[in-house]
């Protein structure tokens, strides 16, 4: 049985209730985080906590919970769910008014909710056993904030879809200056010659933690080179490896794009090394 939070109490999931009329539900006014935990130990907790505080600032939701209370909630909900394998959801909407409105209401509390659900181990970071991923490419259709983890992920699930409707497991997106943004719920990298190019932080990129964490690691041992910078979808195509980053993921090779083989259509030797360099990362801060 799933134990959840909902605004104070904890419940089994299934009893969990919000009202018709939370904004959440009514505009997807809200900002979510998913954290995954191995054995009870959080990846990332401080830059996850860090950006569910920075979009819940940049929507005006006032919810000022510090990184302690936030630390409390998920340790909570860990070992009321066994500290296994567990992802911890985080969701806080603007709350429920009595009428439907598109001004933020005032004066009504948050809605905060929260639960813990299985996650599969952590990939491996063996390019003879890791399972690669196929992906589709499309453009980027989406509203021009994707910097702001919100609730409201139509367009992100409209271009998951998309390359799921195709059997793959995720889509590279481009702009329309053919240049490449990030996936339906991934961020995105290319390797060519050895070096490691990721696309810069700006609106059109959700700052991925995995991604914050995969810079970090590459920065601080600094044996593969590695670039922020603008990436033509001309550059993907020709490039030697393709990765893929998410919580869930870690950091996952892609070996085929719209049917065609990446590089040589197998998983690349820089994807092992980073991979590696990734698992011996110390990243609950």
């Amino acid at each position: 049985m799933t134990i959840a939070y909902l605004n104070g109490d904890y419940m089994p999931l299934e009893e969990a209730r919000i009202s018709p009329m939370d904004r959440g539900f009514l505009f997807g006014d809200g900002i979510y985080e998913v954290i995954p935990s191995y054995g009870g130990r959080m990846v990332g907790f401080g830059p996850h906590i860090s950006r569910m505080n920075d979009g819940l600032s940049a929507i005006e939701i006032n919810h000022k919970w510090d990184h302690d209370q936030w630390r409390k909630l998920c340790t909570s909900l860990l070992e009321k769910n066994g500290n296994g394998n567990l992802g911890i959801y985080l969701h806080v909407t603007r709350g429920a008014d009595s009428k439907r409105n598109h001004a933020y209401p005032e004066g009504i509390p948050a809605t905060l909710f929260g639960y813990a659900f299985e996650i599969p181990e952590p990939p491996v970071a063996d390019r003879n056993l890791v399972k690669p991923y196929t992906c589709s490419t499309g453009q980027d259709l989406r509203w021009d904030r994707c910097n702001i983890k919100s609730i409201s992920l139509l367009g992100n699930v409209l271009h998951y879809q998309q390359g799921h409707q195709k059997g793959d497991g995720e889509i590279l997106l481009y702009n329309e200056n053919n240049e490449l943004t990030e996936c339906g719920a991934c961020n995105a990298y290319i390797v060519k010659n050895g070096v490691v190019a990721t696309p810069p932080l700006d609106n059109q990129i959700l700052p991925g933690i995995t991604r914050q964490l995969v810079l970090k690691v590459l920065q601080d041992d600094a044996s593969i080179p590695l670039e922020e910078r603008v990436i033509t979808m001309d550059e993907v195509w020709d490039a030697d490896e393709v990765w893929i980053s998410s919580s869930s993921k870690e950091i996952a090779p892609v070996v085929k794009l719209d049917g065609k083989p990446v590089g040589d259509g197998k998983v690349g030797p820089v994807w092992e090394a980073a991979a590696r360099l990734y698992k011996a990362g110390k990243f609950d801060f």
